[in-house]
C-alpha cells in the first residue's frame, strides 16, 4: 500500500502526459451539449472521487450532479428517463456489474457517458462511449492509493477541459512534484493519538469532504478503526453526542471558503475534550497536522490525500496490522 501510495505521483505524471486530445475533444462534446441531469456511477473510494468531480462540475460549472442509486436500474428495473442526460462512472477495475449495467442503460438511451477506468479493456470501458485511462498500473494493494488519486486527477481533468480553465489546467501539470512533496508529510502525531484509538470521526466540509469519506474508509479497512465521516455543518448535530474527552477527530481544513469553519469547529471541539488532529496548511497556527499544498487550491485535496495514505499504512501496522491484506475484502468487488 505504502510503495504504490508513494507511486501516484509517477502514475499522475504518465496519465497528464496522455490523452490530452482525448480530452480536449470531451471538454468540446461537453460545452457544446446541453444536459438537464448529470449523474456519477461508482462505488467505495471511487465514489468518493466522484464526489470530488461532482462537486467541482457543481461549483466551477453550474451543473446539478446527483450520484446514481444504481439498484434502481440493476435491482428495480426502473425506466429512468435518459435523454439530455450526462454519466460519469469511475471505477478500478471496470469489472462490477452495478457500475457497468448503468452505463450500458444510458449509452443505449443516447446519454453521454464517461467512464474514467484503470482497466481500459474492462466491460465499463467498453460500455461508455468516453472510456479515460486512469494510467495507474496495475495496483496490488487491496486498499486503493494510486487508482484513487489517478481518479481525482481525471475528474478534475475532465472539469479543467470542460470549462477550458487554463489555470486549473496548469495546476495539474504541477500535481506530479506536488505530490512528491505530499509524500514526505511528517503525520506522526496522528499515529501516536489512533494506535490506541477505538473510533473517529473524520470531518470536511466542501471540496474537502470526499477526502474525509476517502480517510473514513480507508481507516476502517486498513486499521479495523471505527472511522465515520461527516461534514462539518453536519456534525453538530446527532453526532455531537459522541463527543466526550479524548473522542479522536481528524479534520481535513483545506484552503477555500470552508476552512474557517472548520478551523472553529476545530476549536469548538477541544473545547468540549475531543482530541482533535487539525489538518491543515503551514500557515494555520494551531494545526496538528501540515496539509501540503497543490498550485491550485481546488487541487488541494489530491496532495491532503496522499499525505493521508503514507500516515494510514504505518498507522495499520502501528496497530499490529497488515495494511496491504484487510480482513475479509478482496481487490475486485462484483455487486448487483
Amino acid at each position: 500500500m505504502l510503495e504504490e501510495a508513494l507511486s501516484a505521483g509517477q502514475c499522475v505524471a504518465r496519465q497528464l502526459a496522455q490523452d490530452a486530445d482525448r480530452y480536449a475533444e470531451l471538454g468540446r462534446k461537453l460545452r457544446s451539449t446541453n444536459f438537464n441531469t448529470a449523474l456519477t456511477i461508482a462505488r467505495g473510494s471511487s465514489d468518493h472521487a466522484a464526489n470530488y468531480c461532482a462537486y467541482l462540475i457543481m461549483a466551477r460549472l453550474g451543473r446539478v450532479v446527483a450520484s446514481l442509486p444504481m439498484s434502481l436500474l440493476t435491482l428495480y428495473k426502473s425506466p429512468l428517463l435518459t435523454r439530455d442526460t450526462l454519466t460519469i462512472a469511475i471505477s478500478q477495475s471496470g469489472q462490477s456489474p452495478d457500475v457497468v449495467e448503468p452505463t450500458a442503460y444510458f449509452r443505449d438511451g443516447g446519454a453521454t457517458t464517461v467512464a474514467l477506468v484503470n482497466d481500459i479493456d474492462s466491460p465499463l470501458a467498453h460500455a461508455a462511449e468516453w472510456a479515460m485511462p486512469l494510467h495507474a498500473g496495475k495496483e496490488h494493494s487491496v486498499a486503493a492509493t494510486k487508482s484513487f488519486i489517478t481518479s481525482l486527477v481525471a475528474g478534475a481533468r475532465l472539469v479543467a477541459h470542460w470549462q477550458n480553465d487554463a489555470e486549473l489546467k496548469a495546476g495539474l501539470e504541477a500535481l506530479p512534484d506536488d505530490l512528491a512533496v505530499a509524500g514526505g508529510s511528517d503525520w506522526s502525531a496522528a499515529i501516536e493519538v489512533l494506535a490506541p484509538a477505538r473510533n473517529i470521526m473524520v470531518v470536511g466540509r466542501g471540496i474537502s469532504f470526499p477526502i474525509a469519506l476517502e480517510a473514513a474508509l480507508k481507516l476502517k479497512e486498513t486499521s479495523a478503526l471505527q472511522a465515520e465521516a461527516f461534514s462539518g455543518a453536519e456534525i453538530k448535530h446527532g453526532p455531537m453526542a459522541l463527543i466526550e474527552d479524548g473522542y479522536p477527530l481528524l479534520i481535513f481544513a483545506t484552503r477555500g471558503p470552508a476552512q474557517a469553519g472548520l478551523l472553529q469547529l476545530a476549536a469548538e471541539m477541544r473545547g468540549r475534550g475531543a482530541r482533535v488532529l487539525l489538518a491543515a496548511p503551514a500557515d494555520v497556527a494551531e494545526r496538528d497536522l501540515t496539509l501540503p499544498l497543490a498550485a491550485h487550491a481546488d487541487l488541494d485535496p489530491i496532495v491532503a490525500v496522499q499525505a493521508f495514505y503514507v500516515m494510514a499504512a504505518q498507522l495499520a501496522k502501528a496497530r499490529g496490522m497488515d495494511p496491504d491484506r484487510p480482513r475479509h475484502l478482496s481487490k475486485v468487488t462484483r455487486t448487483n
